[in-house]
């Protein structure tokens, strides 16, 4: 086993240990998953705890399924110690994302890794555009489309409030991986700025939609 999958299953063992203690023992859960009111009075520390926590082994299990596939990619180009700051900042960044848009709702709860794994997906791509996914498992997609289009599907969810998801941390995640990747690899302004800009518009249209109250 190399360093890859060290560092990889670390991580995916970290979720684990901690969404089994959650599935097992409901005070644990309810003490560190997001809840905005919660995070109002003081127990930040939420903000982070909360995503290493799941629903349920199916949300844990494809979460973390996604996480393994494109791990890889990142701690290739960025070394394991700037791997673990973009996971913990796309994770931080998304909970923020998401206390911002529900910032007036205290009941608003959620957990999950999903703004972290967004984080490291769209590092991903950011690093190797030209990659293909598989939409399904089954439909070859370039990552650079799977990328502009999912965020702009992630706006849409957060504007019509679309199934029991968590579309704004998963926004705030995938920005969070954005921004941080091209704080430590400089280089991709370069060799891949058109990648840059296709990526950086679902913001711009995130932006005009919040200022003209539209979210």
């Amino acid at each position: 086993m190399g360093d890859l999958e060290i560092v990889t299953f670390i991580v995916i063992g970290m979720n684990a240990v901690v969404s089994l203690k959650g599935f097992n023992d409901t005070y644990f859960f309810d003490k560190y998953k997001f809840n905005v009111g919660a995070i109002k009075l003081g127990e930040q520390l939420r903000v982070i705890t909360s995503g290493f926590l799941h629903v349920d082994v199916t949300h844990l299990f494809v979460n973390m399924l996604t996480l393994y596939f494109f791990s890889g990619v990142v701690i290739n180009y960025t070394g394991t110690i700037n791997f673990f700051v973009i996971y913990l900042g796309s994770l931080i960044l998304g909970n923020l994302f998401s206390l911002y848009f529900h910032r007036d709702e205290d009941h608003y709860t959620a957990v999950g890794a999903s703004g972290a794994v967004m984080g490291i997906l769209y590092a991903a791509i950011l690093l190797e555009p030209g990659m293909t996914l598989g939409l399904f498992f089954l439909l070859p997609i370039p990552a650079y489309m799977f990328g502009i289009g999912y965020l702009l599907y992630t706006i849409y969810g957060m504007k019509n409030r679309i199934g029991n998801i968590g579309h704004d941390a998963h926004f705030g995640g995938a920005m969070g991986g954005y921004f941080i990747t091209l704080i430590f690899e400089p280089w991709v302004f370069s060799e891949h700025l058109l990648m840059v800009v296709l990526l950086f518009i679902p913001l711009i249209v995130l932006f005009i939609l919040q200022k003209n109250g539209k979210l």
